[in-house]
């Protein structure tokens, strides 16, 4: 049985530090024995299908490739369809009713739980808002993420200590969810 993913590189290609040219990725990952690669703008999503193997192995594996390749190490968050589509379904937001700009989800490459996030004054920062998902936190930033002093509080190391964390803008997130469902 072939299983979709995506798979969600941090930090790469911004500010000219971490170059992974797009069409270089998919060779890369079709040499790794992916199918029906596939990469959505250029800051760090690929969309693959792969007949064995697991989110965990395929992370481990495309991690290993990367910096092989490049020489320099990537955090990876890889994710199946049916998780993406979870993710849109459980979103706590009106997202039909808000910019892409306006909604993100970070994902974490681990469960986490409120106590993380205990040291946040969560009605300092309204009317920004988030909550937690599966493996995932969902930002409401009404004036977008670059301009979100909330966004500034999560991103702090002791808040993603332990774990790989990145967002997309809620445009990504739902074009993920529908390019790994075809």
């Amino acid at each position: 049985m072939t299983t979709t993913y995506a798979a969600l590189l941090r930090g790469i290609n911004v500010g000219g530090a971490k170059k992974v040219p797009m069409a270089e990725l998919r060779t890369l990952l079709t040499g790794l024995g992916l199918a029906d690669v596939r990469t959505y703008l250029q800051s760090g999503q690929a969309v693959f299908a792969a007949g064995q193997g697991d989110a965990r192995s395929w992370t481990a594996r495309i991690t290993e490739a990367i910096e092989q390749h490049f020489g320099f190490t990537v955090d990876v968050i890889v994710r199946d369809h049916a998780y993406l589509a979870a993710v849109v379904d459980a979103c706590p937001f009106p997202a039909a009713e808000l910019e892409g700009k306006q909604l993100h989800v970070t994902y974490f490459s681990a469960p986490v739980d409120e106590e993380r996030f205990a040291g946040i004054d969560r009605s300092a920062f309204l009317p920004e808002e988030f909550r937690l998902g599966d493996r995932c936190l969902y930002l409401y930033a009404p004036d977008g993420l670059g301009r979100s002093k909330l966004a500034e509080q999560l991103a702090k190391p002791r808040v993603t200590k332990g774990l790989t964390a990145t967002s997309r803008n809620w445009n990504t997130v739902v074009k993920l969810m529908e390019m790994t469902g075809s």
